[in-house]
């Protein structure tokens, strides 16, 4: 048999083993247990079945770690992500990427979400990730009491916090609260000296304003989101200057994924953008289901904004602007 070139992985196994033999592709196969045919295949230049998988995936390998870390961030936050959601943010990833080398004839149309299959196999790829069905539980009926939550939040906001690039300037908090329109809490009256109910019976029409409110660990505020119960806004409706506010509507007067996402996009970032320079910012708030919409999800994970859900159940101990603002602006009110 002709003797083939020499390759340097051959010759590393006979400079292992110290024989001298000529190097043809049966005798490199019996010293390394290589088959002949991936001896001949990579003498060739032919890649192996790893490195062909590699470059037909949709993300490298370094883009699939940092959405992994990603994924446990967000995890571990208590925003465990949606499956579904998995496929537009390896989009957003790719896009990026291309606006980063800016790939010569690539359009954003040209670039596609990838399969209907890729987050089950991205996940099976990761063993430390996995998927799990899990239902809605309210905390008050879970076995743990409030203080084991409690010490559960500051472990979770602590591995936060650590970051030394998170600063007191670029940690926020968000709430909500709403007040009822003509409703007095009570109200001073005449009645006879026998009378012993202490209440009054009345016909409440519930119509609720919300107000979006966001305070930052150094002590600043953003302006105020007023949420109107009504289809349209009218100007007539404040009477009084309000400078830098913002206002949104909905039926109901209570916030919904529309007003969330507008709230973060031209409330949140445009006051808190310019102050973090690109730092990460962290933005805790409680867990209604209007933070959780997958547009909501996106910008924060293209703008470096790290959310973190408050337990549930909790917010009259952990949450700062209900402790420590609106209590007293009800009062007032």
């Amino acid at each position: 048999m002709a003797t083939p070139s020499k390759i340097d992985p051959s010759t590393d196994v006979l400079d292992r083993f110290g024989h001298s033999k000529d190097n043809t592709y049966a005798t490199l196969s019996g010293l390394s247990g290589v088959p002949e045919s991936t001896l001949w295949h990579r003498d060739h230049s032919r890649p192996s079945i790893q490195q062909k998988g590699a470059k037909q995936q949709y993300l490298t390998i370094q883009e699939e770690k940092a959405l992994v870390n990603y994924v446990l961030r967000m995890s571990r936050n208590r925003y465990p992500l949606p499956v579904k959601f998995v496929r537009t943010l390896a989009l957003v990833i790719i896009r990026q990427r291309v606006s980063i080398f800016q790939t010569p004839a690539t359009e954003d149309d040209d670039i596609r979400l990838p399969g209907k299959n890729w987050p089950q196999a991205f996940y099976k790829r990761h063993p430390e990730l996995k998927a799990m069905r899990i239902k809605a539980l309210d905390w008050e009926r879970h076995d743990h009491y409030i203080y084991e939550k409690v010490v559960e939040w500051f472990a979770v906001i602590g591995k936060e916090l650590a970051n030394p690039l998170i600063l007191a300037e670029n940690i926020y908090n968000m709430d909500e609260t709403g007040v009822l329109l003509s409703v007095l809490n009570s109200l001073k009256v005449l009645v006879s000296k026998n009378e012993l109910r202490n209440y009054r019976g009345v016909g409440v029409k519930r119509t609720l304003i919300t107000a979006i409110e966001c305070v930052s660990a150094d002590g600043r505020y953003l302006h105020p989101l007023i949420i109107w119960p009504a289809a349209t806004h009218q100007s007539t409706w404040t009477v009084h200057p309000t400078p830098r506010w913002h206002f949104g509507h909905s039926e109901t007067g209570y916030t919904d994924t529309a007003i969330s996402l507008h709230w973060i996009q031209h409330v949140f970032d445009p006051q808190t953008k310019a102050r973090a320079k690109n730092n990460p910012q962290i933005l805790i708030n409680n867990g209604f289901g209007t933070h959780e919409s997958l547009e909501l999800i996106k910008y924060c994970y293209e703008n470096n904004i790290i959310l973190c859900r408050l337990p549930s159940h909790t917010s009259h101990k952990l949450q700062p602007c209900d402790v420590g603002v609106f209590g007293s602006l009800k009062t007032a009110y």
